[in-house]
This record gives structure tokens, sequence and C-alpha cells, in this order.
């Protein structure tokens, strides 16, 4: 009998974070196990009482609230994944990840990731903001470890109402990409 899958979903802070719910859905649907951490940002945007119901789990949001006293949150989460989504992977986490930045549960989480544990990034953006050199750079160097897998923007109306490279993937092809990853 097959082991049921762990997936962590990681939302970032951007008007794309109303796709993850259709995410979690379809994980949900396929017999996963679902966690979700979030940034405070992305709380701006999403409420977690909406993730916490569709993932029938407690949403994850600071690493010093105690969900259980004995456990370590960053440790027991990264522990318990068998792979990592960060859907959407806002400008900011992407760069805070390529440059071993943790100052949030999110990016101390996938720190503390097993080396062998897959990590797949959705980045989420303006156009200006995805082509941005810096950014480009931070993710040239996560595609550049074996762990990260980047699953680029797609082109079509972004929020602010520009055409243009920067657009969420449709939850289905986010779905798909984890299946393949998982094998």
């Amino acid at each position: 009998m097959k082991k049921n899958k762990n997936i962590l979903i990681g939302i970032t802070g951007g008007i794309a974070s109303y796709k993850s719910c259709e995410l979690i859905r379809s994980f949900i649907k396929g017999k996963y196990s679902v966690k979700v951490m979030m940034t405070e940002a992305a709380t701006k945007f999403v409420s977690p009482l909406v993730f916490q119901e569709l993932s029938q789990n407690p949403v994850y949001l600071d690493m010093f609230s105690l969900k259980n006293a004995e456990s370590i949150q960053h440790i027991s989460l990264s522990q318990w994944a068998d792979l990592c989504v960060i859907a959407p992977a806002s400008a900011n986490t992407l760069s805070k990840i390529a440059q071993g930045v943790c100052d949030n549960l999110l990016t101390t989480v996938v720190s503390a990731l097993d080396k062998d544990t897959k990590v797949l990034l959705v980045p989420a953006m303006n156009e200006n903001m995805w082509k941005n050199p810096i950014i480009a750079e931070n993710v040239k160097k996560l595609k550049g470890i074996k762990k990260y897998f980047i699953m680029p923007p797609e082109k079509g109306e972004l929020a602010c109402g520009v055409y243009g490279e920067g657009r969420m993937p449709e939850a289905r092809d986010i779905y798909g990409k984890v299946i393949s990853l998982l094998k």
C-alpha cells in the first residue's frame, strides 16, 4: 500500500495567493496530506482560516507560536514534508531563499529541509520584477541547486492590468509538476 505523501505548501504575499486555494483542494482530493505555512504578507491577501479549512490542518504563521510545546516548528515541519511547494513565490521570498536569509517561518523551514527534499518554487509577480537582473540572478542561483525546481510564471494579464510574464501557473499545472517530482 502506497504511503500518503506529505506536501508542505508555502504561501507568500501576492495577489496570486488565491490560486493556492484550488491547489490545496487538488492535493486533498488526491489523498495527500497538506500543511500550509504563510508569510505575514500572505495573510493580507487570503485569510489563514481559508487555508486551515481547505488543508484540514492548522496554518503555520510564526516561528514563535506554540502549536505543540514539544516540537520546534521549523524542524518538525521540515522533517514532516516529502515535498515543499511555494506558490506563489514572491520576489522577496525567492531572494531570501537564494541568499539563505531565515527571517520568517517559511524561509527558516526551507533552509531546514533535508538535502533530498525537493522544493518547487512557483514565482508570481509583475513582469518588471520577474525580469529584474537581481531577481533573475537569484533564480539562476536556485536552479543551480539540485533540490530546487522553478516553475516559471506564465504570460497573461497581470493584476496590475498589463499583459506580461508573471502570472502564477494554474493549479492543475502545478499539481501535475508536483506529481512528477514525487516519482
